[in-house]
């Protein structure tokens, strides 16, 4: 691809691939570094973009992979010489019209739902989180992590029966 091609593409859909990068790191500094070693392991590779084709699921895909690779990195260098990161303002700022009562407590469920998100296997958050933070569809989401779209269907299901089963066991909609 050429720079003009991915310039294009920043303009089209680089808000969505940040997004997907956010939701992914869960930490804004991780996520933008990721969203640029997307774009420019996009401009190394020498493929020609097909536009017919949606290229956005070839970005997610690219981001997808890459941090995963840097996932199995931090494993490994865990493994050796375990360290952690305590910085905690990935707190969303949540602005509610009604009572100060109700946003509280969904500022609290939306924390556990990104806690129990955190928590749960990575082929279930992964197709959770290309849905409902990015609208892929089932067929793009199998692209992106090369399975099935039975198999993307298979884990939407058990990955939001697993949310509300966690839910449920915290409390939740009783």
């Amino acid at each position: 691809m050429n720079a003009g091609e991915i310039e294009k593409c920043i303009d089209n859909f680089g808000t969505d691939v940040y997004r997907f990068c956010l939701s992914l790191c869960l930490d804004k500094a991780d996520a933008e570094d990721l969203y640029q070693q997307t774009f420019l392991k996009a401009l190394e590779t020498e493929w020609t973009l097909d536009w017919e084709r949606n290229p956005r699921a070839l970005f997610f895909s690219f981001a997808y992979h890459i941090w995963q690779s840097d996932r199995r990195k931090q494993a490994r260098r865990n493994a050796i010489a375990p360290c952690g990161n305590y910085d905690e303002e990935m707190e969303a700022v949540m602005q509610s019209e009604g009572d100060v009562e109700e946003g509280y407590l969904q500022k609290e469920l939306t924390a556990q739902v990104r806690q129990i998100m955190q928590t749960l296997p990575e082929k279930f958050q992964v197709p959770l989180l290309l849905f409902y933070l990015s609208d892929c569809s089932i067929e793009q989401i199998a692209a992106v992590i090369k399975k099935p779209s039975g198999t993307v269907k298979s884990r939407l299901f058990k990955g939001r029966s697993l949310i509300k089963q966690r839910l449920e066991d915290a409390g939740y909609g009783r």
